[in-house]
């Protein structure tokens, strides 16, 4: 694992500047997301108000991605390149991915948005984003990766969901995706003894299914599905450890 890198107060008190304008963006991107609606028009919307709050693009800064948002629908689980040719409908679960880059830091969160009545989607929704608050309540100087990743693991584990495996969140900072990596699930992965402390951001991102929880890619090189077709969940929030205590930037 690469050394894990810790923020001052002034770099902290950036990236909360930068955590709200990005939070202002997820909510009226989430409002944005109905029936009728396509993927390009919730991109092209991101990229107006991310620079009415006089921020740029995260997304568009990673090499050979060309879209400042990643949009999944259905079974999307993650880096779901915008088109316009996905058109929102009735049923759907559409969620959103967006970071903003702010005087030389970056933040990065997520919502999933259920278009339809059916309440089995809509409580799959609410317990994956209880999983995300469940791992974000770990967020706390002395705890571990692990205390995080266990607690979301049990929130998905008890209404029968599964993380997919392979993905997890990450620190952040300067670089969109830094040390460490934070996995939705406990391992025997080195990882999970690392002490959670002061000057540490952290975005906790809860991917999640409730099928096997394997993964396949598109075509296109980006979209990640799951394997077996089933929805796909996401929530992130950016959370830095300041001397004040954690402090949820992105909501």
């Amino acid at each position: 694992m690469r050394k894990i890198s810790l923020k001052t107060e002034a770099e902290m008190q950036i990236m909360l500047e930068g955590g709200k304008k990005l939070g202002r963006v997820k909510k009226a991107l989430g409002k944005a997301v109905k029936p009728g609606v396509n993927a390009m028009e919730i991109e092209n919307l991101a990229r107006k108000l991310i620079k009415e709050e006089g921020a740029k693009g995260s997304f568009d800064k990673v090499p050979h991605y060309k879209w400042v948002t990643c949009i999944n629908v259905n079974d999307g689980v993650v880096h779901g390149i915008p088109k316009e040719t996905t058109i929102f409908k009735e049923g759907d679960v559409v969620s959103v991915d967006v970071g903003i880059y702010y005087k030389g830091f970056h933040t990065d969160t997520a919502l999933t948005v259920y278009l339809g009545k059916d309440q089995g989607k809509k409580d799959f929704l609410a317990y994956g984003r209880k999983a995300d608050l469940a791992g974000i309540a770990q967020v706390k100087k002395g705890k571990t990766i692990g205390d995080i990743a266990k607690a979301i693991e049990k929130e998905l584990i008890a209404h029968n969901l599964r993380p997919i495996w392979v993905l997890t969140g990450h620190g952040v900072g300067h670089e969109l995706h830094e040390e460490p990596s934070i996995p939705n699930y406990f391992s025997d992965d080195p990882v999970m003894d690392l002490v959670i402390g002061e000057g540490m951001v952290l975005a906790v991102e809860v991917m999640y299914t409730p099928g096997d929880g394997e993964i396949r890619q598109d075509k296109d090189g980006w979209t990640l599905r799951t394997k077996d077709g089933t929805i796909a969940g996401l929530w992130e929030e950016t959370v830095a450890i300041t001397s004040r205590g954690p402090i949820v930037l992105t909501e």
